[in-house]
């Protein structure tokens, strides 16, 4: 049995990657090209886990260099990128909103040693139209939502759209700026999964706020976050004021957003940029990150997850020898702990991503265009759900 796979993507350059969060029973990654020689892509990856088979459909995405991609939580023929186009000699990163051809699906899988003779074009459903704003950096959906309301930071600005008319008409109902001096920009943010879709976290420079939605308001702010830039976050999807951040300080951070002096928790493992960090969404104590270091590092942060003594056993399904066992192992928290370090790619690791499909799976990315398929080693997984 192969413990895990590589899919050598026979592209320019990636560094947009997502699971496609809409499909709960195919493994499906969605990958964004960044060619300056063709005209750019999007890769359907499909991981058959019976056969250990990767499968690929190519759509055409002919509005630019794709930075981010984003998949609807409502649908999964939907989804968002972020692209540069020039306008007027000037780069800008636009956004726009997207469906998948109904054709892809029933055919066009190939190997991946084959190119795709006459890949389908994706449909434009409307532009996040924001050439008043300066570039996109991201678009965020509403965790769990219907599809209808996304984020789009672009520059100093937080702009929420709502998507009418089955997506292809979007309006900015609400947005707010940052305030302060100098060229403030946000790099990432992460629209938190709690407190009924109304907070958002940012990163900017070397600072994570936290917004209030409704109010377009300024609920939190770490200044000094970290050393340098904040390239991502990730919120803990099980504990609410949780939340991840990591960057070119080359540390991952852990903060209670209640108490912002210090971090909960540090690590340091890796040597280079970190650019990418991923709660599990089931099992909060695993979490993924990405280096320019050309690494991928699963950790086992059990301390500050939902289940710092482990899987919770029910009274009832144990027996009196057992009770007496699981009394001694329930007073002393696991430890926190590096499980395993990928090395299989050769060039920055931009993106890593769980599948919405299998908990146990995900992916990561590098700028080489090389997509590896891994799976939690089965001995943790087994600890984690006996």
């Amino acid at each position: 049995f192969v413990n895990k796979l590589q899919y050598l993507a026979r592209i320019d350059r990636a560094r947009a990657l997502t699971a496609q969060t809409a499909e709960t029973d195919a493994i499906r990654f969605l990958v964004g090209t960044q060619s300056l020689k063709f005209d750019n892509q999007i890769h359907i990856i499909d991981f058959d886990d019976e056969n250990n088979v990767i499968n690929k459909s190519v759509l055409l995405h002919d509005a630019g260099e794709i930075w981010h991609i984003s998949g609807s939580p409502a649908d999964k023929a939907v989804l968002t990128t972020c692209y540069s186009k020039t306008s007027e000699s000037r780069v800008l990163t636009c956004a726009a909103v997207w469906r998948m051809p109904p054709e892809w699906e029933s055919g066009n899988h190939e190997s991946p040693d084959d190119s795709s003779n006459n890949p389908q074009t994706l449909e434009l459903l409307c532009h996040l139209d924001n050439t008043a704003h300066g570039s996109v950096a991201c678009v965020l959906w509403e965790p769990m939502g219907d599809g209808k309301r996304v984020i789009s930071l672009a520059e100093n600005h937080v702009l929420l759209w709502d998507l009418q008319e089955s997506s292809t008409k979007a309006t900015i109902s609400s947005s707010a700026t940052l305030e302060g001096k100098g060229q403030l920009k946000f790099t990432a943010g992460k629209w938190s999964p709690h407190h009924n879709n109304t907070q958002l976290a940012t990163a900017n420079d070397t600072a994570i706020r936290g917004w209030d939605l409704r109010s377009m308001s300024q609920i939190y702010c770490i200044e000094n976050a970290h050393g340098q830039l904040v390239r991502d976050l990730d919120f803990n999807p099980n504990k609410q004021y949780y939340l991840a951040s990591c960057g070119d300080d080359c540390k991952v951070k852990f903060w209670d957003v209640r108490h912002i002096n210090e971090p909960v928790k540090c690590l340091e493992e890796h040597s280079h940029w970190v650019w990418s960090v991923r709660y599990n969404h089931s099992h909060d104590q695993l979490l993924l990150t990405g280096s320019s270091d050309s690494r991928v590092i699963l950790s086992n942060m059990v301390s500050i997850s939902s289940e710092p003594f482990g899987h919770l056993v029910d009274d009832d399904e144990l027996s009196d020898n057992e009770e007496s066992q699981q009394e001694d192992k329930g007073k002393e928290p696991l430890q926190d702990s590096i499980i395993a370090t990928y090395e299989e790619h050769e060039d920055s690791v931009y993106a890593v991503e769980w599948s919405a499909a299998d908990p146990w799976l995900f992916a990561s990315l590098s700028y080489d265009g090389r997509l590896v398929i891994n799976r939690v080693p089965r001995a943790l997984k087994y600890r984690i759900l006996l």
